[in-house]
């Protein structure tokens, strides 16, 4: 049977960690990166006695922004519940949800290659704490107890493993732009849990769900692996167990935890002690007026550039980066691409990217742009001159100053060039190749061209120094 005959349906459940200054039901600190065990909880997350939780309005805030981001409805109306089982990193034995009345709606998200994948809904929810296993012994740590998350769920309408990807891809940059995460994947702050099934019929075949993924690769590595698991298994004459699987980076294979063929019964509840969320039409359009272009409007923009389409996803992956590229097109298209070309080739590709780098202005990067094409750079000396920029030491230096310190301009004047040209067409080495262009073979120019850049400390112009050299000896 070929591959062709399954049809895969994939629905993907993504856990993103708000990035709030403290957790969703508590004043505890919402950052406990390296932090110690435990030392960012409150008497709320430990679940003492009489403890009542307090719903962080900044949460709900940057809940709006992540559902306008997915173009989705905000609901003016949300309930939170409570959602019973136990685990040693709950200490309420409940985490408090939005079963029923989530904050965020329907909504749609268009990907880098044009596809489109509906959202369910979004709503938001607390995290649980972590354990550490050792051999006999657990270590449980709350500090990520009552981190806010919104949890957005997919239609399923991802089918195949590269759109799954996508899918991922623009989700994180759609949370990055909006401001409402730290997006780190190694951190934790997003990940995703993908649900797969294959079918040879229009009907859908038994999922297995794929928990805890925390890179696109990763995604896309373990869709393609359940495919065939599950083709196998079905191509064999059996049948695909509706199961929770984890995902092995290093086998690049799935392994069964548990099994979801009976519901499990969660008693879900409306949390009593947290009243109904009810938001006005204009607190929510407040808050949607605050939302930044997102990469969408950029990628439509950045079509005009003709770029290649790894580079201009590439630059997309950093908002500051397509803010700026976006401020220089509006300067002058004409400059812009040579800018794109230097943001992906140089920044990204040498990982010169830091948080210490100093963004270069659009006005900066137009004016080395702009010398670039006016032959006053070459374009080794252009990309020196931008690396420059972004040093924090040369916020006060323009592109001129910079060329000019670092003993980069090139020379074009004509004057001064046929002068050094005369000297370098007498040199006895460069005799032989003087003959030769004189006798049609135009290849030796290159050699003259490369005494004279000598000769000029690369400061010359070598295109000038090509047309003066073939005037000379024609």
């Amino acid at each position: 049977m070929s591959k062709e005959k399954y049809r895969i349906t994939i629905g993907i459940e993504c856990h993103v960690q708000l990035n709030t200054k403290s957790k969703l039901f508590s004043g505890a600190d919402n950052d406990a990166v390296d932090k110690e065990p435990n030392s960012c909880v409150s008497p709320v997350d430990y679940a003492l006695p009489g403890m009542l939780p307090v719903l962080n309005k900044a949460a709900v805030e940057k809940a709006i922004l992540a559902g306008k981001a997915m173009n989705c409805v905000i609901n003016p109306t949300s309930r939170f519940d409570r959602k019973h089982y136990f685990y040693p990193d709950l200490p309420k034995g409940y985490q408090i949800s939005q079963m029923y009345q989530p904050i965020i709606g329907a909504g749609e998200i268009t990907l880098a290659d044009g596809s489109t994948v509906k959202i369910e809904h979004a709503h938001l929810e607390e995290d649980a704490g972590k354990l550490t296993h050792y051999n006999n012994y657990s270590l449980v740590d709350l500090n990520r107890a009552g981190t806010p998350l919104i949890e957005i769920v997919s239609m399923p309408d991802i089918h195949s493993a590269e759109q799954a990807r996508l899918y991922c891809e623009e989700l994180h940059r759609l949370m990055i732009y909006a401001g409402v995460s730290n997006g780190d994947l190694y951190q934790g702050n997003m990940r995703f849990d993908v649900n797969i099934s294959i079918s040879d019929s229009d009907k859908l075949g038994t999922r297995a769900e794929i928990k805890n993924l925390n890179s696109f690769r990763s995604v896309e590595r373990a869709v393609e692996y359940e495919f065939e698991r599950q083709k196998e298994i079905l191509e064999n004459g059996g049948k695909v167990k509706q199961e929770t699987r984890g995902w092995n980076d290093t086998t690049g294979e799935t392994t069964a935890q548990r099994s979801k063929e009976e519901a499990q019964d969660y008693r879900y509840m409306p949390d009593p002690d947290i009243p109904p969320v009810v938001l006005s039409k204009k607190f929510i359009d407040d808050i949607a007026k605050t939302l930044p272009t997102m990469p969408g409007t950029y990628r439509k923009k950045f079509a005009a550039l003709k770029l290649d389409k790894s580079e201009s996803e590439a630059i997309l992956n950093h908002p500051v980066l397509s803010e700026r590229l976006s401020d220089v097109m509006d300067g002058d298209k004409k400059l812009a691409p040579r800018v794109a070309h230097w943001f992906s080739g140089i920044l990204l590709a040498e990982e010169n990217l830091s948080k210490d780098f100093h963004l270069a202005t659009a006005a900066e990067l137009l004016e080395l742009s702009e010398m670039v094409e006016k032959k006053e750079l070459s374009s080794t000396a252009g990309k020196e001159v931008f690396l420059a920029l972004y040093n924090k030491k040369n916020t006060s230096k323009t592109p001129h100053i910079l060329a000019k310190e670092m003993n980069l301009l090139q020379e074009n004047d004509t004057d001064a060039l046929s002068k050094i040209i005369d000297e370098v067409l007498v040199l006895p080495e460069c005799k032989q190749a003087v003959e030769d262009i004189k006798a049609g073979q135009d290849k030796a120019i290159g050699f003259l061209v490369g005494q004279v850049m000598k000769k000029s400390q690369g400061k010359a112009n070598p295109a000038a120094v090509k047309d003066i050299i073939k005037t000379k000896l024609s």
